[in-house]
């Protein structure tokens, strides 16, 4: 179909109307094809080397896949209106003496507050040390780390996502990567684990109002060559935040502070 005139232009972009591909968000995403515990209001299938970005309510549970067993994904989270309020990894793993992600493990803000809790993990493959890929350290490894290049870092596009919800470089901290796992040897040396096979996943569940950013992109440990990352499977659907009396309330003394910072904050503003 050609293409050079203004009405080919047209018909040509209209006649991709309901084309669906490997890689794509579905809206409304009530439209997906698979079964969700609740209502959908996130599905997308983000291309390894690409990145993504959403709102979520307060309680909305958020499940990422590993579609083919490749996929790393490199997560930021900041509580939506009030930006300065984010993720922060060293919080994270310190206040729960753990620097290994999993089930019932809380994603921290520096404010002392929860911003999402990890409901199921079917991988183990995860890291919270060391961040994601750069422009420099791309290029270095693949000939390019642009956003636009066949092989971007993951803070590149993390800039992308963060500009697209009115932030800056400024704001991006040190992010968490699910589905390539990191472990710490007894010298303090890191030994890159890799993924836990095709398939895998792992549920958060949004305990205060977030914007979510999220890059695919391989680990910065990965040691092969290659650009290599798969598909990741993004699904959100409506849920409840966690409440007093839920096993993961008070599992650990530090995560009920959390949670009981988080409840105080948010009785304070009407929110909950």
């Amino acid at each position: 179909m050609a293409t050079a005139t203004t009405h080919g232009a047209r018909d040509h972009a209209r006649a991709q109307h309901g084309t669906r591909t490997e890689t794509m968000p579905v809206v409304p995403a009530s439209d997906w094809p698979a079964a969700v515990p609740g209502i959908p209001v996130w599905a997308e299938t983000v291309a390894g080397g690409n990145y993504t970005h959403r709102v979520l309510a307060r309680g909305t549970e958020l499940r990422l896949t590993d579609l083919a067993g490749d996929a790393c994904a490199h997560l930021l989270l900041y509580v939506d209106g009030r930006p300065w309020e984010r993720l922060n990894t060293a919080d994270t793993v310190k206040v729960q003496w753990n620097a290994y992600l999993g089930a019932d493990r809380l994603l921290l803000s520096d404010q002392g507050r929860v911003l999402a809790s990890v409901v199921a993990d079917g991988s183990g493959r995860h890291d919270a040390l060391c961040g994601t890929s750069t422009l420099v350290r791309n290029t270095e490894r693949y000939g390019d780390g642009t956003p636009q290049s066949p092989s971007p870092a993951g803070r590149e596009l993390l800039k992308l996502a963060a500009a697209k919800n009115g932030l800056g470089p400024r704001d991006l901290p040190p992010s968490l990567s699910f589905f390539q796992g990191v472990e710490v040897r007894e010298d303090g040396a890191l030994d890159f684990t890799g993924s836990a096979g095709p398939g895998a996943s792992v549920t958060l569940r949004a305990e205060q109002d977030l914007t979510v950013l999220i890059a695919n992109v391989p680990h910065p440990l990965d040691p092969r060559p290659d650009y290599v990352c798969t598909p990741l499977e993004v699904l959100a659907w409506r849920a409840r935040p966690t409440a007093s009396g839920d096993p993961l309330w008070g599992a650990t003394p530090e995560g009920r502070r959390a949670f009981l910072n988080t409840l105080d904050f948010l009785t304070a503003r009407g929110l909950a």
